[in-house]
């Protein structure tokens, strides 16, 4: 088949995690890849040579209306993963690339006569801060939020439901957990540096659960929207199907990078009051990071956080690629430096 003939497929956050691994999986699998790039120079050798006869790189930015009518021109696909991403700093800088950017994206993409699909990588984290016990789609999300990620976050699905509803704009939403895997370098690292000073200490019970999701198998979830029909606005869970405590999956990271296996415990209630104590404080003094300890962060390590991902399993058929044992040994390798031969890319599961 001549390439021009392939789907044309459009991906934001290219350089990022999620971003990075969609554009592997489409390249391999079918599409001609546009990758939304802020400066395509500075991307040289991030994707294999041999696959760059599919792959495009092009200069754009969320907050550039008219870089994305450029990006979007003759697209069939959208897979949006960019996103400013974070638990601190002010929720109008979010607000500005998660909401508004998303956006100018989605009117760009409903000029083009031959666009098929948006898909909108969301987050687990628009929930309200409390345990969660097998949460589906059906619960509502959380009104205010937490913090400037997750509150915009929030918005942001709100604007592909609204644009999906009112003016039938074909757009599905997923919302996968926490995503790790090779090229993670934003929570991982900062993981790993707290075990290596004996910083890290559980907060509440080690048991609860995380809410993990491998990019391979997120990746696997996006491949399954793109290939079925969806209701306009239909949105998904994606989870690793066997989620692992909180205790498995630091003494996973630990044991990864060959270090001490934790052991201290702060109280969940002691935690909580330290973290608004500290917020407190760092946002009188203007820190520019947030601090060790906050309520996003307390959402994340602190809490049950057991989601459904029974939706996409019975609708699209979707099931998980790789479990958390073989995937977080591979993130941990990439993110020490191993070489790349060290670790396999899990095998992608025919979708029915």
């Amino acid at each position: 088949m001549d390439q021009r003939d392939l789907p044309l497929l459009l991906v934001t956050g290219t350089t990022g995690l999620v971003g990075r691994h969609v554009v592997l999986w489409a390249a391999k699998n079918g599409y001609r890849v546009r990758g939304l790039v802020r400066k395509p120079s500075s991307c040289a050798g991030f994707f294999p040579e041999e696959l760059m006869p599919v792959i495009e790189l092009v200069e754009g930015d969320l907050e550039d209306g008219v870089s994305l009518e450029k990006a979007v021109q003759n697209v069939n696909f959208i897979v949006h993963c960019a996103a400013k991403v974070g638990d601190w700093g002010p929720t109008e800088e979010y607000r500005q690339v998660n909401v508004e950017g998303t956006r100018l994206l989605i009117e760009a993409a409903r000029k083009q006569p031959a666009f098929e699909k948006f898909v909108h990588i969301s987050s687990l984290g628009v929930f309200p801060a409390k345990d969660h016990y097998g949460t589906d789609e059906d619960v509502p999300v959380s009104t205010s939020g937490i913090d400037g990620y997750t509150l915009t976050k929030r918005e942001s699905e709100q604007l592909v439901s609204d644009y999906s509803q009112k003016e039938k704009f074909p757009a599905v939403i997923l919302r996968p957990g926490f995503i790790y895997g090779p090229g993670d370098r934003s929570v991982l690292p900062r993981l790993i540096e707290r075990l290596k000073t004996k910083q890290f200490a559980y907060l509440g019970s080690p048991e609860k659960l995380m809410n993990n999701t491998s990019v391979h198998n997120l990746v696997q979830a996006v491949a399954t929207v793109l290939k079925h029909t969806t209701p306009a606005g239909r949105i998904y869970h994606v989870t690793d199907g066997r989620l692992v405590t909180k205790r498995e999956f630091v003494e996973t990271v630990a044991r990864c990078a060959k270090l001490p296996l934790p052991k201290k415990v702060v109280p969940l209630p002691v935690a909580k009051v330290l973290a608004k104590v500290l917020e407190r404080i760092w946002k009188l003094l203007g820190k520019q990071e947030a601090p060790l300890l906050s309520s996003a962060r307390i959402k994340f390590l602190g809490l049950n956080l057991d989601f459904s991902s029974h939706r996409l399993q019975m609708e699209l058929g979707y099931q998980p690629v790789i479990d958390f044992q073989q995937a977080m040994p591979a993130a941990v390798a990439d993110l020490c430096g191993a070489p790349a031969e060290t670790f396999v890319e899990p095998p992608q599961r025919k979708i029915a």
